[in-house]
């Protein structure tokens, strides 16, 4: 099947065998991304491994020195023009430029909040688009990168508004990781630090548009090219993976790239959770929590997070909080708490206050961080919850 890269390794566990796992990547590479060629003829550079760089120089008759020059003028220094790239000569300059291009997805619109949250709505070649956002810490010295993995998503969670767009496509290696590298443009965060010091784009969340582990393949090409510590450098401690709960892969995505793990619960059992996290029909609460268990590195210093949209009079009450202590007893984590972001047409409300420090209090109380999020890009519709591409929204205003 074109597009379709068959897994390196398999990991059997709890009934969970490489036959579940082939099938959902066979899936993804239905919804495949377009190829890197342009129009034009030439090839981007971003978004392929060394070994592809490599190669692709190989084919023009380079040696392998000349990929290591470009992994670093593309990658630390952020550099998009061959014609400033200094430590190569001006002929191999115009070869390069003849043949290919260090590209970026285009930025359609940018919008600040309030808040100083950022989010750009990024337009690709084939003209599909997503949403990109910056968070701020509190002290908004530094912050996170919630990148898109993919056009839409097939979840369908019902108290998420991205869920409300259908399923495009997968996007590529290029096109996830140059969401960061986009960002950092505009932030002009180049090029990347070699003596730890922190910028502002410190982290990454892998918590945008599209379920993650069903583009697992781009989605791990993109994040061995953000962690390679000749390049951008940034470490594995400083991304988190979201899922709804992908079980057949999370074992994978830990034993390969060991990257944080948040883990989208918002449900104590299976009969509410099949409801608004539609996922959980076919890798129910007991399938995933055990999944969560062997998630490699799980530790006090590396703890899965839990996210739990608060929803009100749906999952805030005490006696949920009591059983998702119970659940969640003896792994390493925290529990996000999440006022729910209201978006137009949502059937949810945001529980009180109130409902919400007594939730707080139990989880607290078991011995379990419990932060409350700040609800950040709410005048942008950025928040946990909100991203949908504005082209959707007009198709839907449209309509």
């Amino acid at each position: 099947m074109p597009g379709f890269t068959p897994m390196s390794t398999t990991v059997a566990t709890d009934g969970l065998n490489a036959a579940e796992r082939d099938r959902i990547l066979a899936k993804a590479a239905i919804f495949a991304p377009p190829p890197a060629m342009l129009p034009d003829g030439r090839r981007d550079l971003v978004g392929l491994s060394r070994e592809e760089l490599a190669a692709e120089m190989a084919e023009i008759g380079e040696k392998p020195f000349r990929a290591k020059q470009l992994w670093h003028w593309i990658y630390h220094q952020g550099e998009t023009d061959f014609a400033k790239m200094t430590t190569i000569a001006k002929p191999m300059q115009q070869k390069l430029a003849e043949r290919f291009v260090v590209g970026r997805p285009e930025v359609a619109t940018r919008q600040d909040s309030a808040d100083s949250t950022r989010k750009w709505v990024f337009a690709f070649r084939d003209a599909q688009r997503v949403e990109t956002v910056y968070i701020p810490s509190a002290d908004e010295d530094r912050g996170a990168v919630c990148i898109s993995t993919q056009v839409g998503c097939t979840l369908s969670c019902k108290f998420c508004h991205t869920g409300t767009q259908k399923l495009v496509r997968n996007l590529g290696a290029a096109e996830i990781v140059g969401q960061f590298m986009a960002a950092r443009d505009s932030y002009g965060e180049w090029p990347s630090p070699k003596d730890g010091t922190a910028r502002h784009l410190s982290n990454i969340v892998v918590m945008g548009m599209g379920e993650p582990l069903y583009n697992y393949e781009n989605v791990a090409k993109a994040l061995r090219i953000v962690m390679d510590h000749e390049g951008i450098g940034l470490s594995r401690r400083r991304i988190t993976l979201s899922t709804s709960g992908v079980v057949p892969m999370m074992d994978r995505c830990g034993e390969e790239l060991g990257v944080g793990l948040a883990v989208s619960l918002h449900a104590v059992t299976n009969e509410l959770r099949d409801e608004i996290v539609p996922l959980n029909r076919k890798y129910p609460i007991e399938e995933l929590i055990a999944a969560c268990r062997r998630y490699p590195g799980a530790s006090n210093a590396r703890r899965i997070t839990f996210e739990y949209v608060m929803l009100r009079g749906v999952n805030d009450s005490e006696a949920e909080a009591r059983e998702l202590v119970r659940l969640i007893r003896g792994i390493p984590a925290k529990v996000n708490l999440i006022p729910f972001n209201p978006w137009p047409g949502s059937p949810y409300r945001t529980s009180t206050s109130e409902a919400i420090q007594r939730f707080a209090a139990i989880v607290n109380d078991a011995g379990y961080a419990s932060p409350i999020r700040r609800p950040r890009g709410r005048d942008i519709l950025a928040a946990c919850g909100q991203l949908k591409t504005e082209s959707e929204r007009r198709r839907a205003a449209a309509g």
